[in-house]
């Protein structure tokens, strides 16, 4: 038998071989409650030393209350039971976020292994692989542009029923295709490898995850700790000058929906706050609108919510503009509810189809981009209205302040680190005011 080292004779507990391996087991700290003392044992250990001198940091570990029972738990064992935990702590998009990147890009590669067995170099890898051919989701919108485009180029007739077969989507996912195409918003295909921006949405994922895995004693400690997500390219905003802006509103202002389009262009709201925007939440007497509940999609489902946080729950004033749009709009709205009557589906919305049905916010989207081709204005996602808004009103010399408030930042350094980049006119105008009230004036 190996004689022990000197260190050896310090620790109380014992090593001993079973079958090919090395296990140790010793006496812990007394049960809280009941008082009884709890055998730690662990096994598997390729030699003796290795065996003392985990049982030596499991020993230090115990004294200082950072121990963590080994456990035998898989990394899919663990986030089933943290799915429902997120549900209800988290916001709905957030906790159907989570879920979606889990099982897509994680569970699928490092489920099966046990929780403790998840370090950093694990991470590491995974992001690796991610990076390089992580995509899983099939490209169907390429897929039935190719189909499509083959079409176009062969002048042959092809119907949005024949695509809808060949790619296994449904027929009006293949209308909706046909018209992106025919106005010229054709898809860019994907490669292998998903995106930096994807994979950092990984890793602050599991950043909360392990963070819960380690309060619920799965982990000693997080792996995240140790581990730095891909660069994300920054990139400016596509956004509109205010004339394009105002090109877009002059095309709206036949439809229905008119009111909403303002409001978006001149407060920045978010679509899941435009579209859960009650009546409750509007004074127009006041000319304020506070934000208080949105609508959002999570998981293909539309699910009501408070904002994405504390700040985002607001209370913005309105123009006189605005207000007069949208009090022609609730009266509009009070129109159709007395058209309907006992039939009208009451949700207390302030845009909603005319029989009162809640709009599906993904629809709001495809409204808006109907417009934006008919008013011949460069293509941009409806966010990016907020983004335009945002560098007209700082451009228009609002002060940052009052801009992060009203848009729902969690802090003016957010607003201004996010549009600095875009509006270099405003260095170039800072750079002349200061120097202004000390430096001579250039003569010729």
């Amino acid at each position: 038998m190996t004689k022990r080292k000197p260190k050896r004779r310090k620790l109380k507990g014992s090593v001993f071989k079973r079958g090919n391996t090395w296990t140790y087991s010793f006496d812990g700290e007394k049960h809280p409650l009941t008082g009884e003392r709890q055998q730690i044992r662990k096994s598997g250990f390729a030699t003796e030393d290795d065996a003392w001198e985990a049982m030596e940091k499991a020993q230090a570990e115990v004294a200082t209350e950072t121990y963590v029972k080994p456990s035998r738990a898989k990394v899919a064992d663990f986030f089933e039971r943290w799915f429902p935990h997120v549900r209800i702590t988290t916001e709905p998009t957030t906790a159907a976020n989570y879920e979606r990147l889990a099982r897509a890009y994680v569970l699928p590669w490092i489920g099966k292994r046990p929780m403790q067995e998840i370090v950093p170099s694990v991470i590491a890898a995974l992001y690796e692989h991610l990076l390089r051919e992580g995509r899983r989701k099939r490209d169907t919108n390429w897929e039935m542009f190719e189909l499509w485009e083959d079409a176009r180029l062969s002048k042959r007739e092809i119907r949005p029923r024949e695509v809808a077969d060949k790619v296994g989507v449904s027929y009006a996912a293949a209308r909706k295709a046909f018209q992106r195409y025919e106005v010229g918003r054709v898809p860019v295909p994907q490669g292998k490898g998903l995106s930096p921006k994807t994979v950092k949405s990984v890793h602050i994922m599991l950043g909360s995850a392990m963070t819960t895995a380690f309060k619920w004693e799965y982990i000693s400690r997080s792996p995240m700790d140790r581990v730095t997500p891909p660069a994300v390219p920054r990139r400016s905003h596509n956004t509109w000058e205010p004339e394009q802006l105002t090109r877009f509103l002059e095309v709206a202002r036949p439809e229905r929906l008119y009111a909403l389009w303002v409001l978006v262009s001149a407060t920045g709201m978010r679509r899941s706050e435009l579209c859960g925007l009650t009546f409750a939440s509007l004074d127009l007497d006041a000319a304020v609108v506070r934000m208080k509940a949105t609508r959002v999609v999570a998981g293909g489902a539309v699910k009501g919510g408070t904002g994405k946080s504390a700040k985002s729950r607001r209370q913005i004033a309105l123009d006189k503009f605005t207000v007069a749009v949208l009090r022609r709009h609730l009266a509009q709205v009070e129109e159709e509810k007395a058209a309907f009557g006992s039939g009208y589906q009451d949700h207390g919305l302030v845009f909603c189809w005319e029989d009162g049905r809640p709009i599906y916010p993904d629809t709001i989207t495809e409204q808006f981009n109907r417009l934006v081709d008919r008013a011949k204005v460069p293509r941009i996602r409806l966010h990016d209205v907020r983004h335009t808004y945002a560098t007209i009103s700082l451009r228009a010399g609002v002060h940052p302040k009052i801009v992060s408030s009203r848009l729902g930042h969690a802090t003016v350094a957010f607003t201004l680190d996010t549009y600095t980049e875009d509006i270099p006119d405003l260095d170039a105008g800072a750079a002349e005011s200061v120097s202004g009230l000390f430096l001579p004036r250039e003569t010729d």
